[in-house]
This record gives C-alpha cells, structure tokens and sequence, in this order.
C-alpha cells in the first residue's frame, strides 16, 4: 500500500480514484491540479456552459460543451499550480494544505513550472479552432488566473478578483459561437457569475479564516466577520437579478425563470443554513454550488425551447 493510502486511511477517507489507478509517478501532479476535486472545474465551467447554452444550436452544444469542459479542467489545474507555488510556504502552516504536494515537497517549485506550463498548452491549445477573438480573450485571461493567488497577500477583496477571473468563460462562449462578445447574452452571465462566485467564495474562505489570520491572508471571510451573511445575501441578491435581467434582455421563455427560481432557493438554503464556524459545513456549502450552475443551465436550455 502506498504512502499515500496509507496516510488517507490512517484520516478515516477513502483513497480517491487517483491513488488507486494513476502510476505513482504521476499522484503528486494530479493533486496539484486537484482532478480528484471537480468543483473548482465545474465552477470556472459553468459561466461558459451558460453562455453556451444561450448562442449554440442542439447539433452544436454537445461538442461546444465538451470543448469548454476541457478548457475548464486544464486551466484550473494552472490555476491551482500556480496558486500553490506562489503559496508553498503559506501552506506548510494551514493544517488543510500542508500536504499539498508544492507544500510537502512531493512535488519541487521547478517540477510545478513544467506542469503548470503543460496544463497551460492543453487547455489553450483546444481553443485554436475558434476564431481570433475567442483566442486572445482565452490568452488575456491567463494573467488573471495567475494574479489571482496574489490578491490575498494585499487585499481583503482577493474574492472580487476571483469573480472577475472566474466568470470569463461567460464571454468565451459568446465569442466562439457569435465572433464577438455580445453584450446583451454575455454581460447578465458576467454580472451574475461575479456575485455568484462572491457567495461561494466566501463561504469557502471561512473554512480557513483562523489560519489565514495568523498567517497574514486576507479574504472577504476576514473582512466580512459577523456580517458575513449580510454581505451574501446582498451579493446573491445581485447574481439573480442579473439572471433574471438577463433573461428580459434575449427573450427567454417562461421555463427559464422557473430554474431561476430554483436556483434562487438553492443560493437562499446555502446562506441561511451554512455554519460558518464549521470548515465542514461550509465545504458542504461550497460544493453545492455545481448543482446552482447546474439548474442555470438547464433553465437556459429549457428557456430556449419554449421561448
């Protein structure tokens, strides 16, 4: 039994689906780019479905979603290599990061670099097909999902800046599928993932507000302390109305407001009912929101049909 086993065994966990079919070899390099942990995939995939959803035909979407979903999955793999090579030594102090392969020394900073510029040539290389546009707004994103690491170390707000990375495949998909960032489809998609990822952000943070202060990391769960559900449900507020707007603007069917009223009691069961003081609860909290970018989706969809 590897190490590795071992160790999650010894944690009361099942060993994921990476210890027990990947080489060895390879382990610390799927981990480093979390493919045992959909989310943050499904998270940085869901505006560009949405987009998607709302421009392609029925004999398109499936081959435009899976493009995206590829797309999604390799630079949020960048995305946390280089979060964690930027914060290997922050890690070594948060008892849920310090085995971290760049923390542990699994994986060396070097090592990291070449992985995270593999990830880097998968995930932009699918979007070659797509016009220029689509290619260059693919490229300008890149230095967000690196800056974005950054923004803890200078502001209480590294969570706005997640907004603003996160929801670009909102425009992405515009531009594939119209060669061009159509304001009226792809801005409401924007605006609502932004304060979407504001809800989901800073439940997330709150798992490791009591480390990150001693260690110097700011976030909005620091910023935010007792107001925090306040604050959440303001900025969810926001996500729907842009929703909803957005639906007024294109002419979607009525189907499409039933979603987003499903949505919407999805995101009000998550504020009112998260614990914040529990890490656990609020990683429960946080992974639920793959279904939120799941009923977007699906309301789109249905949206369209009836419209």
């Amino acid at each position: 039994m590897s190490s590795s086993k071992q160790t999650q065994l010894k944690k009361g966990k099942q060993p994921s689906w990476i210890e027990m079919y990947l080489p060895q070899e390879v382990r610390p390099y799927a981990h480093l780019a979390r493919l045992d942990k959909p989310i943050g995939s499904w998270l940085l995939a869901w505006p560009a479905f949405w987009s998607v959803a709302l421009a392609a035909d029925i004999e398109s979407l499936p081959k435009m979603v899976a493009i995206f979903g590829w797309w999604a999955v390799w630079i949020r793999g960048a995305g946390c290599t280089i979060n964690d090579y930027f914060d290997r030594d922050f890690d070594k102090k948060v008892e849920r990061t310090k085995s971290r392969p760049l923390a542990s020394g699994a994986v060396s900073p070097s090592q990291g670099l070449w992985w995270l510029a593999f990830q880097l040539f998968i995930g932009l290389g699918v979007l070659y097909q797509f016009n220029i546009l689509t290619l260059a707004l693919a490229i300008l994103h890149v230095p967000l999902v690196f800056a974005y690491p950054l923004m803890k170390r200078i502001t209480y707000w590294p969570q706005a800046f997640l907004g603003v990375m996160i929801s670009w495949g909102a425009l992405l998909g515009s531009s594939a599928l119209k060669g061009s960032v159509v304001p009226s489809s792809a801005y409401p998609l924007y605006i609502s993932s932004f304060f979407w990822t504001l809800v989901y952000d800073t439940i997330y943070a709150h798992q490791d507000k009591v480390d990150d202060a001693k260690a110097g990391i700011k976030s909005t769960a620091l910023r935010f302390g007792d107001a925090t559900k306040i604050w959440i449900s303001w900025f969810g507020v926001g996500c729907i109305a842009a929703l909803v707007i957005g639906g007024l603007i294109v002419n979607i069917g009525f189907p499409y407001y039933v979603f987003v009223a499903i949505a919407t009691g999805q995101l009000a069961w998550q504020i009112v009912t998260v614990d914040l003081s529990s890490p656990m609860d609020c990683g429960r909290k946080f992974v639920s929101n793959q279904w939120f970018g799941a009923i977007i989706f699906s309301g789109i969809l249905l949206g369209r049909l009836f419209t």
